[in-house]
């Protein structure tokens, strides 16, 4: 049975050592504090998919520095983003699509909005797989269509992984897959540093034609992922809202006996201190920790919210860093080079300006790049579906049916560059389905009680939510009038 955060925190090798010099179990409500980290590095993965990599290569190959401001935005707006994601979870216990299911009453209205937000997951996996083949077929000459079956039977199996074993061994094979994606993507940054002028002067918000648009809003759909937003609220609630139903009794009864003493803080000796070091949270030593509304944590939220903001900080850091070093590698070695619009063409490039030892590291980045974000996409899916209709579709089934899509770009010879830069223009267009709702519901204490926005937090999340429309609908003017 999976590893739950109570399994951690209860375990009977864990002890502290008393002021007498005696060993007594640890308090089971005070956690190692590293436990606490990893759903957002998971969700991070997101922000470092295949699609991310076309993106910024191309908009640093054609325009050089001139779309920086657009990546540092991005990633400002998705720390906002994937962190309400994620307390929402922490606090009610539910995904975003859960929550969204038992709100939208009309069966019709919450099948539209399914059918988009699958469409969205869709199109994520179009670009994951389709990277990985690529990836594939650069590093071992493997043919399109076999590397896409490849990367989608390993994305198959690390589900498995996550279903079997729990969240956490998942998150440190997301986590080693996250480390060599940044190794593979920034090593070159340093073998060729970038103009500190030219950075600067990129800085400066900006467009040079209808085409920079296009890049643009292709790299904001990549960096600021929809099926991210659905997939961290998940993350976070199988992380820590563990057993929900054993609590749903638990929760509204006084708590007595051994079970009170226990979440007290108590034992047979006397009242025992919960003190939470690191995230500026003390619990007294009589006050039970204040449980989330359908969690069976003893974690206080509060806790839970402070490291959340940790976790989601660090992965945010390391996303926006490897996307910037993505556009400046291109930027400073590709810019006014032939055949660099595609992921094949920047390869072999990179080789010839920086060496093969680079280029095999962009490859190689770019192949756990590919298998890290199509599972982290698969899992997205599946609570899209279940939470919106609550129906479940066996795993493998699922994943099979989602892999058509690429397979058949792959099989039927599309540009796959250019099918990766679109589909992070439709996953921009998903954008405002996720992030509208996601602050509307963040602000309501009907939800999240006094963990509710604050109305600073609130004009953030409307500011980018405005913007990310403001630029589709640009976009769109853009195409349709063949500007």
């Amino acid at each position: 049975m999976p590893k739950t955060l109570d399994d951690e925190t209860d375990a009977p090798d864990a002890t502290v050592t008393t002021a007498a010099g005696a060993r007594r179990p640890r308090d089971p409500s005070v956690p190692r504090v590293a436990w606490l980290i990893g759903p957002a590095l998971v969700a991070g993965v997101a922000y470092l998919d295949p699609g991310n990599v076309a993106s910024n290569m191309t908009a640093g190959a054609q325009y050089g520095y001139l779309l920086v401001w657009v990546v540092v935005l991005g990633n400002v707006m998705a720390w906002l983003i994937q962190y309400l994601s994620a307390k929402l979870g922490i606090v009610t216990g539910r995904s975003l699509p859960e929550v969204l299911g038992g709100r939208i009453r009309n069966r019709w209205g919450r099948r539209a909005y399914w059918l988009q937000a699958e469409l969205v997951a869709m199109a994520t996996d179009l670009a994951e797989v389709i990277g990985g083949a690529v990836a594939l077929n650069l590093l071992f000459g493997v043919p399109l269509i076999w590397g896409g079956l490849i990367t989608g039977a390993v994305s198959i199996g690390l589900l498995v992984l996550q279903s079997r074993r729990g969240p956490r061994t998942f998150e440190f094979v997301i986590i080693g897959l996250l480390a060599i994606i940044a190794i593979g993507f920034t090593v070159g940054v340093f073998v060729a540093p970038p103009d500190p002028a030219g950075l600067l002067g990129g800085l400066v918000p900006r467009f040079a034609d209808a085409n920079s648009v296009l890049l643009a809003a292709s790299i904001l759909g990549a960096t600021i992922m929809p099926h991210a937003i659905y997939a961290h609220s998940a993350l976070s609630r199988d992380r820590f809202a563990t057993r929900r139903g054993e609590q749903a009794g638990s929760a509204r009864a006084p708590l007595g006996g051994v079970a009170a003493g226990a979440a007290r803080g108590t034992d047979a000796a006397g009242p025992r201190p919960a003190a939470w070091h690191g995230f500026g949270v003390r619990r007294g030593t009589d006050a039970a920790p204040e449980l989330a509304p359908g969690t069976a944590t003893r974690v206080p939220t509060d806790v839970l919210v402070r490291a959340t903001r940790w976790d989601v900080s660090i992965a945010m850091a390391i996303a926006g860093t490897v996307n910037l070093c993505i556009l400046l590698l291109a930027a400073v070695n590709l810019a006014g080079v032939e055949g660099t619009d595609s992921l094949e063409g920047a390869y072999a490039a990179l080789g010839t300006a920086l060496g093969p030892v680079i280029a095999t590291l962009f490859a190689v980045g770019l192949l756990a790049s590919g298998l890290a974000s199509t599972s982290v996409g698969a899992y997205a899916g599946a609570e899209i579906m279940y939470g919106l209709l609550h129906v479940r579709v066996p795993l493998i089934l699922r994943r099979l049916v989602t892999l058509v899509p690429a397979l058949v770009i792959l099989w039927l010879g599309f540009d796959p560059t250019l099918s990766l830069v679109l589909s992070q223009v439709v996953l921009s267009f998903g954008i405002p389905f996720a992030l509208v709702p996601l602050v509307a519901l963040t602000a309501k204490a009907g939800v999240l009680g006094r963990w509710r926005n604050h109305w600073a937090t609130t004009a953030a999340g409307i500011a980018a939510s405005v913007f990310l429309i403001t630029l589709n609908g640009v976009l769109l003017w853009l195409v349709f009038t063949g500007a």
